[in-house]
């Protein structure tokens, strides 16, 4: 691992650990109350296998079974501009925070499931990748159980998904497109975009706790 990279993790857990302490001051949300809230979610994270087309086609992400507090996280990221998505944005915008909140206590109770300890091996050219990119190091030896609950868990996510995902921590100066973060940006910017998708289509395979909860409407 580079230097630069070793200050990079350094940095993350120290991060983390102060937002641990942050998060368990939070105040929990209400499971039902996100239920009902969750309407405006739904007809795109409660269709199995639903696309969208922003900024290039791709699934939504799998959102049941990720962490309460990066459920808040994700959407205060959006509220702020710091993850750049304007339909995103206008929906995060119309949530307080005490919403976001039942909405990450809702979609945390769909876990009914326990990632196993050790994730399913990579080839050999993916693992160099991995460890180019210290993934372990903040989302867990199997990316399902990340060091600071506001980060999230990757196995199981979308394939696409995943690779737009890291791709917009490399956008700058773009006010529509990109994700505004210094860490995840120097880490992803090591990477070219097939060597992107090869880490996304792993994480992909690995059995995780992430699923789409089809809403009764769409049964």
């Amino acid at each position: 691992m580079n230097q630069t990279l070793s200050t990079i993790v350094r940095t993350v857990v120290a991060a983390a650990t102060l937002s641990a302490v942050a998060v368990a001051a939070h105040a929990q949300g209400n499971v039902e109350a996100g239920k009902q809230k969750a309407e405006m979610c739904i007809g795109c994270h409660g269709i199995p296998g639903y696309q969208n087309s922003f900024p290039e086609i791709h699934k939504v992400p799998k959102i049941s079974g990720q962490t309460a507090e990066y459920i808040v996280a994700s959407l205060k990221a959006y509220r702020k501009g710091d993850r750049k998505h304007p339909s995103m944005r206008g929906i995060a915008g119309s949530l307080s925070d005490e919403d976001m909140a039942d909405l990450g206590a809702f979609y945390a109770s769909h876990a009914n499931t326990t990632a196993p300890e050790t994730p399913r091996a990579p080839s050999v050219e993916v693992a160099a990748l991995i460890e180019r990119g210290a993934c372990a190091s903040c989302h867990g030896a199997n990316f399902s159980k990340p060091i600071d609950p506001s980060y999230p868990k990757l196995a199981g996510q979308h394939a696409d998904y995943l690779f737009v995902a890291l791709k917009s921590y490399t956008v700058e100066g773009n006010n529509v497109v990109g994700r505004n973060n210094a860490i995840m940006g120097g880490i992803a910017k090591q990477f070219t975009p097939a060597e992107m998708r090869q880490m996304a289509r792993y994480l992909s395979t690995v059995e995780g706790e992430l699923r789409t909860v089809p809403q009764s409407r769409f049964r």
